[in-house]
């Protein structure tokens, strides 16, 4: 963890060729039974976890806020705005290049995608290393099943399960436009997106191990030429 070092230790890690992970993530509302961290906690999940995985990677602090407009009018969320999320990245990785040859930013919020893509094109144009990782499984869009797992599977005591319902079960491009026009609150009074019923905490590790090694293949051809990673030795 980047936060645990000092500077000179920062500072012998990126001499050595360190890559710095960031987890973006959001603060909103993920129905009434999971938490508001819930992006922010998956999200570092898969950072720690490409951590364990390659010595080179270094975790620095989550961006704990998002782009999440769309969940306004469910108490808690804490959205930034779409300008304001890219205009942090774009600062933070000028930053983190002075220290980093190379960063990563793992997002698990759909509404960062954008100002993320953006601040990400707008920092390689300025010959700065810095990539995105944007995950893909097929599961519910927004605090169903898939989300349900995921977070049993991290921290069970998190999850209230004796108020997780259903929300609204269609197909995530049925309900594009509706959410565009007028957000969650629009669509599903509870703020679930799918249905969590008969979500586990295996299906979530699977899940996660599924994510996880997807991550470290998307990042395998970002090692030095004669690494154990980019060799496979």
């Amino acid at each position: 963890m980047l936060a645990d070092l000092t500077w000179p230790e920062a500072g012998v890690r990126a001499t050595a060729g360190a890559i710095l992970a960031v987890a973006v993530g959001a603060t909103e509302q993920h129905g009434p039974h999971l938490p508001l961290s819930t992006d922010t906690d998956v999200a570092t999940a898969l950072c720690d976890r490409l951590a364990a995985a390659r010595p080179e990677v270094l975790v620095g602090p989550a961006i704990p806020y998002g782009a999440s407009g769309e969940h306004a009018g469910f108490p808690g969320t804490l959205s930034i705005g779409q300008a304001a999320l890219e205009l942090l990245v774009v600062e933070l990785c000028r930053s983190a290049t002075d220290t980093f040859d190379r960063v990563l930013l793992v997002n698990w919020h759909g509404g960062n995608i954008e100002p993320l893509r953006r601040a990400r094109d707008l920092l390689r144009s300025e010959s700065r290393d810095v990539r995105l990782y944007l995950p893909r499984f097929d599961g519910d869009p927004h605090a169903g099943r898939s989300e349900t797992a995921l977070q049993l599977a991290l921290a069970p005591e998190r999850v209230r399960g004796d108020r997780a319902a259903a929300g609204d079960t269609r197909p995530l491009a049925e309900l594009l436009p509706l959410l565009r026009a007028g957000g969650v609150r629009a669509v599903s009074a509870n703020g679930v997106l799918g249905d969590p019923s008969g979500a586990t905490a295996a299906e979530g590790t699977a899940l996660l191990d599924h994510l996880s090694a997807d991550l470290i293949d998307r990042t395998r051809l970002w090692w030095p030429e004669n690494s154990p990673e980019r060799t496979g030795t």
